[in-house]
């Protein structure tokens, strides 16, 4: 139940820094994760509420039967539960056993499983809180089962956590525990130093009502120190101060009223054996009837009232008002036949035997007498057993434990750096060998090197050489097409303007139908001619940009081709810019983009079709849309449409030629004024193209 290896694999988690938690946290991750990637460390949704519920009953509604049946059968229902879960679980049940039906074996049972639970704890902080809370319980078991060695070392595990931490919540946890032994030790002193320090150390708590009835009870329990050392005046002081704390909380705590009248109820007891010592016995019995009144209630704190009927009892014996102390005595008795109170027994006992000496009933006294003597022996030997032990020097013990531990986990330190210097000293001579093995081939390579830096230094020359060969080609070859496309423009020109003349003359129908061949074919001459020049001047003049109004632009364009779609009777749909918006540019070659968009889109729609040309005004920039319904590009031709002379050149939906020299055109302006253009297309819904120009 109990391995000192915890304590051990604990401290060299605390002492080696990070890394061993690391692993163990990794390990406790991947553990937990296999049943819940969700968990982080605090309580699922599914059981907040059900911990919320089971605190009323046990708190509360002081109906902790119903609250741990309730508690049974809300878990079962968690398909889930995170590890907090589980460790409340645990802890509610161990507060149970402990408080209610006292069963010592089951309560150390929880306790064992509250340690197993923490130490699937998910992070680092809940690991240690949950680890320091479950060693606080164990020990408290340990203690009631009477078993103080494996007690004290539970409590040192807790201890040397909130030590090393600095955790001053967890580190009151086990101050008051030290003060409670050394109390039943009988010393006083030392215990309420140990109170006191348990006090201070309270205040990390968090602020809510356990810290609150806690320090209330801190308070009282240094003022029962001070009582039990005879220091009268230390006593009476801190029951005041206990009591005047209770009384703070009455409003905050309104809720709570109950269980503050349980503590004030506490304390009216202590003030009322403090009366009965300095001989003030009518206040002694007022206080003392006043605490037995509050905590006799159903559900207070019946063992207190108990023990506070035997502090009235003596009153009684004291003041010789014997009927009030056999009466007191008698109801007493009912109370332990159904509540038993080993520290009340004794004392019922001696005061019986007492009443019926002063009776003058000796059998009866005697019998009392040695009922009371034999339960004496056996809480003299109890607290013996106790008192065997020096808590002090326990705690002394494990701290040289630990330090032995310490020593020997620096010693693997030391041991492990030395051999990581040995390794490191191997590594760095074998590093030096091929250092200089390696500067001895980089001689070589360097020779290599520059051998090959000079050949690529020649080829570089060579490739200057090969393209300024290749742009002053370049410029010859437009110079050369310019000039032949200039000189066929005249000829061809004329050719087209005389057999336009001819086709009004009088003719057969076989010569007008070759003079309009001759005809077209002059103007498709033409037509692919002014491409041609268009082509070779885009890529070389210079932009003369202006400031251009986007929506005058596009009316003027879409007017201008309005003609040549009314021959297929199509319609130019406009949807302008809310506002003027002027960008700069070049007009006549934007104009140019435009017109050879609408122009493809009558060309490739068919006739009494639709075509949409559309502004839309971006943050940066300003889109122009130019869609038809047309035959649309097909998948495969997509990815020519913007070459020069490109394969993907279509006859229009009447037979229009196309010569694809249009959209390379109209790529090469856009890229000039740093604009894009792009298409949608499928050969169902037509072809969209998209103009893109910063503003």
């Amino acid at each position: 139940m109990s391995d000192p290896r915890y304590l051990i694999n604990l401290k060299r988690i605390i002492i080696n820094g990070h890394a061993l938690w690391l692993l163990l946290a990794f390990s406790l991750l991947l553990q937990s994760c296999s049943d819940n990637k969700k968990d982080t460390g605090d309580y699922s949704p599914g059981f907040k509420p059900i911990y919320d519920t089971v605190v009323q009953y046990y708190e509360i509604k002081k109906e902790p039967v119903i609250g741990v049946h309730y508690l049974d059968s809300g878990f079962k229902q968690l398909k889930h539960p995170f590890v907090n879960d589980s460790f409340r679980f645990y802890g509610l049940h161990y507060l149970y056993e402990k408080e209610t039906t006292h069963n010592l074996k089951k309560t150390l049972l929880y306790a064992d499983s509250m340690l197993i639970t923490a130490r699937r704890s998910i992070t680092k902080k809940q690991y240690l809180i949950n680890y320091a809370e479950a060693n606080f319980a164990s020990g408290d078991a340990y203690f009631n089962l009477s078993q103080y060695s494996d007690a004290y070392k539970h409590y040192y595990q807790g201890y040397f956590i909130g030590k090393n931490l600095i955790n001053n919540a967890i580190l009151a946890e086990y101050t008051y525990r030290m003060g409670m032994i050394l109390f039943k030790q009988s010393h006083y002193q030392q215990a309420a130093n140990y109170f006191k320090i348990s006090y201070r150390q309270s205040m990390a708590y968090k602020d809510d009502f356990k810290s609150f009835y806690q320090r209330q009870e801190l308070l009282g329990n240094i003022g029962e120190s001070y009582k039990n050392a005879n220091m009268i005046d230390s006593a009476s002081l801190y029951f005041t101060k206990a009591l005047s704390y209770i009384n703070s909380g009455n409003k905050r705590f309104s809720s709570l009223s109950n269980l503050i009248d349980v503590a004030r109820g506490v304390i009216y007891g202590d003030q009322g054996e403090v009366a009965l010592i300095t001989h003030q016995y009518a206040l002694a019995e007022q206080l003392l009837k006043k605490s037995i009144s509050i905590n006799l209630r159903n559900g207070n704190d019946n063992h207190d009232a108990q023990l506070t009927e035997i502090k009235l009892a003596r009153l009684y014996l004291t003041r010789n008002r014997s009927d009030k102390l056999f009466d007191l005595l008698q109801h007493l008795r009912v109370q332990l036949d159904s509540l038993s109170n080993e520290d009340v027994e004794p004392n019922w006992n001696d005061l019986m035997s007492k009443y019926y000496t002063q009776k003058k009933d000796y059998q009866k006294a005697l019998y009392y007498l040695r009922t009371y003597s034999t339960l004496k022996d056996s809480a003299i030997k109890k607290i013996n057993s106790l008192k065997s032990t020096d808590v002090n020097q326990q705690q002394a013990n494990f701290d040289k434990q630990n330090q032995i531990e310490s020593l020997k986990d620096h010693n693997k330190l030391q041991l492990i750096y030395i051999y990581l210097t040995v390794l490191f000293s191997i590594m760095a001579v074998i590093i030096i060998f091929l250092v200089f093995r390696n500067l001895k081939r980089s001689k070589q390579d360097i020779i290599a090197v520059k051998t090959l830096n000079d050949q690529i230094n020649d080829q570089n020359n060579h490739l200057e050489y090969t393209l300024d060969e290749l742009k002053l080609n370049n410029q010859e070859k437009d110079r050369i097409l310019r000039t032949v496309a200039h000189d066929l423009r005249n000829p061809i020109g004329g050719i087209a303007s005389l057999t336009s003349v001819m086709t009004d003359d009088d003719y057969t129908d076989e010569q007008k139908e070759m003079l309009n061949l001759i005809k077209e074919t002059s103007f498709n001459s033409l037509e692919l001619i002014n491409e041609i020049l268009e082509a070779t001047n885009t890529a070389t003049a210079p932009l003369n940009k202006e400031p251009v109004d986007i929506n005058a632009l596009l009316s003027n364009s879409i007017e201008l081709l309005r003609f040549k779609a009314a021959e297929k009777n199509q319609v130019i749909n406009l949807e302008l810019l809310c506002y003027p918006q002027e960008i700069m540019m070049s007009r006549e070659k934007i104009w140019r983009v435009i017109s050879n968009l609408i122009s493809n889109a009558i060309k490739f729609s068919p006739a009494n079709g639709h075509i949409l040309v559309k502004a839309v005004n971006l943050e940066q920039e300003v889109h122009i849309q130019v869609k038809d319904h047309g035959i649309g590009i097909p998948d495969k031709l997509k990815n020519q449409v913007f070459n020069m002379f490109t394969d993907a050149k279509r006859p229009g939906t009447e037979g229009e030629k196309s010569f694809g020299l249009g959209l390379s055109i109209c790529q090469q302006i856009m890229e000039k004024h740093n604009g894009r253009i792009w298409f949608e297309s499928d050969t169902e819904d037509g072809t969209t193209f998209y103009l893109s120009l910063p503003k």
